[in-house]
């Protein structure tokens, strides 16, 4: 455990607290949706607009963060938001109560983000971005092994009592609150004009950003926009005749796969490159999909998660981290946060096609889609000349 701070201890373990929270509810949140009167398309709708949500306000706080210099309070006030939104989900069951709620957990999101990613940076040098930033997505993913496995403990004693599940998710949520103040801010110089920001003003960087930043981040937008919610994932398992406790279960396998491998992969990706690995990433998630496309098999499905687990951990943590490495020290929040606004308002539209794809022409279709357009996007890594990996 060489190289990881007290401080990225203390985030990871926030992570976790926070993750296991949202996780409780994830992969019953389609079918809690469902079982209230939300269609496939509507659930889709409901993903798109809270990952934009958080999207655009990961690009303004971001932005913020780097410009008063300070990242501790965006992360108190993220991890605070998104844990108030869990008992919100339960009070009512109408669209738009529901709408304001999870767009009030993304919002969180979005104000925590890019702060917090900095201060990982700021604990990293180049040659161990990949290792701290898999070590942070390894512990916050045991989060998503922890929540469901909660859920599924409470599910099987309460079956279909998901109101009481939203109340219970507080509980880790209100310990994430706590550990968040045992953070310390980092005496740091800000030469950016401290004068008001507008929201819109880190869009400002994407003109002023090292050209290998845009190369890079173009190639993650492409890759996003056919990236839709792992809810369709989970609704392909369930359509398939999957009961709800394995389809909890599946998914649970996936988050304990993606954290058992993210901090090695990480590692692995310092010594070989991270370009390298996010290729590597996709290609995986290429096979998922085509296999997505094609199965009704719970074996089969089985594996597929596991390959996605090994996805996720090749990618996401990695893509930050490759991006932390390409922008300037001073504008690592905004670099991060800026690609985090344009991948939310991609993940928005991915997810929205999706639903229609789904609606208009079947899952299997959806997925054969995604296969496709994701090789392509392989493909364009492949050739893109860099200068740091």
């Amino acid at each position: 455990m060489r190289n990881i701070s007290r401080t990225v201890w203390i985030l990871s373990l926030i992570s976790l607290f926070t993750d296991t929270a949202s996780e409780m509810l994830y992969p019953i949140m389609p079918i809690y949706l469902k079982s209230i009167g939300f269609s496939i398309v509507l659930i889709g709708i409901l993903e798109g607009v809270a990952e934009a949500t958080a999207g655009l306000s990961k690009g303004y706080f971001g932005k913020r963060s780097d410009v008063t210099g300070k990242r501790v309070p965006y992360v108190q006030l993220g991890y605070a938001f998104s844990a108030i939104s869990k008992p919100m989900m339960a009070v009512f069951v109408y669209p738009l109560w529901i709408f304001f709620a999870r767009t009030i957990d993304r919002f969180g999101k979005g104000i925590r983000t890019g702060a917090r990613d900095a201060i990982l940076s700021d604990e990293a040098t180049a040659q161990t971005k990949g290792k701290i930033f898999g070590f942070h997505r390894s512990m916050d993913t045991l989060g998503a092994v922890l929540g469901p496995s909660l859920a599924l403990l409470f599910l099987y004693f309460y079956p279909e009592n998901y109101i009481a599940l939203f109340y219970l998710a507080f509980i880790p949520g209100l310990l994430a609150i706590t550990a968040t103040f045992l953070l310390k801010e980092k005496q740091r110089t800000v030469t950016t004009d401290k004068k008001a920001t507008p929201f819109f003003s880190f869009l400002n960087y994407w003109k002023v950003s090292p050209p290998m930043y845009r190369k890079v981040v173009i190639g993650l937008l492409a890759f996003t926009l056919f990236n839709s919610s792992d809810v369709f994932l989970l609704l392909k398992a369930k359509e398939s005749g999957l009961s709800d406790t394995m389809v909890i279960g599946i998914y649970i396998f996936y988050n304990l796969v993606y954290a058992l491998f993210a901090f090695p992969i990480g590692m692995l990706a310092d010594k070989i490159g991270l370009k390298k690995m996010l290729i590597f990433g996709i290609s995986i998630f290429s096979i998922v999909y085509f296999g997505m496309g094609f199965n009704q098999n719970f074996y089969v499905f089985a594996g597929l998660f596991a390959l996605y687990g090994i996805y996720a951990a090749a990618t996401e943590g990695i893509s930050k981290a490759w991006i932390s490495n390409i922008s300037n020290e001073k504008d690592t929040a905004t670099a991060i946060g800026t690609y985090s606004a344009f991948q939310s308002f991609f993940a928005m539209l991915a997810s929205s096609m999706t639903g229609l794809i789904w609606f208009q022409f079947g899952a299997n279709n959806a997925f054969i889609v995604t296969a496709i357009a994701s090789v392509l996007i392989g493909l364009y890594f492949i050739f893109m000349t860099t200068e740091k990996t």
